[in-house]
């Protein structure tokens, strides 16, 4: 909750003998950036958002700490080092996505995001919108074996060659696929069986993300 991620600010802001002004101030915030967070908490103690991963991690090597401690208490609580911390951004693992044909995945609204459980990787944007998502199928094995956890930029829909995307069919389903221009969406798999298909001409792609970052758990 909200209220935890301000007791881990506080509980560092008094490690190092910081005010919460001064220390938002020497993170890139306005002054009133911790204290906004504090109001939030008064209004609501029982609130679960309130803060962006952006935030905490300005916030974060000033605290001489990581996002992850400030989010969920997760490694150690000292970091020491003025380099600002990308490693373990969360994203909610909302869901299961085809890495096959497009099939319906049990897609997760934003306002059920709060009940998703939370996972991290390292070195992601974290002005980034992430999401989570398991990958079911083999069409991607050689990026993404079946089962393995993929990180999805909602932010970045901007088409690159040879990037991966989260792709949607305008009805609910989404597939996993490598983009090749002009709008050519292939599989990357050991299975022969597995073929790219072309969108018509005209046909504008429903990009709901760019994938940036594969976790396969062994």
């Amino acid at each position: 909750m909200l209220k935890d991620v301000l007791s881990r600010i506080d509980k560092r802001l008094r490690a190092l003998g910081l005010s919460e002004s001064a220390a938002a101030k020497k993170s890139g915030l306005s002054d009133s950036a911790i204290r906004n967070i504090r109001r939030a908490v008064e209004k609501d103690p029982h609130k679960t958002g309130g803060v962006t991963s952006s935030t905490l991690a300005k916030l974060a090597p000033t605290l001489k700490t990581s996002v992850a401690w400030l989010l969920e208490e997760a490694g150690p609580e000292i970091v020491e080092g003025n380099v600002v911390d990308h490693s373990f951004v969360p994203a909610k693992l909302i869901s299961w996505v085809s890495a096959g044909a497009l099939s319906l995945p049990e897609q997760a609204h934003d306002d059920e995001l709060e009940y998703a459980p939370t996972v991290y990787a390292p070195d992601l944007d974290p002005a980034g919108d992430w999401i989570a998502l398991r990958v079911d199928g083999d069409s991607m094995n050689r990026i993404s074996p079946h089962d393995s956890i993929i990180f999805v930029n909602r932010k970045d829909k901007r088409l690159v060659p040879n990037a991966c995307y989260i792709i949607g069919d305008g009805e609910g389903g989404a597939t996993y696929k490598r983009f090749r221009p002009p709008n050519t969406w292939e599989p990357v798999s050991t299975n022969p069986q597995h073929q790219p298909f072309v969108l018509p001409h005209g046909v504008e792609p429903d990009i709901i993300g760019r994938v940036r970052k594969t976790i396969l758990a062994m």
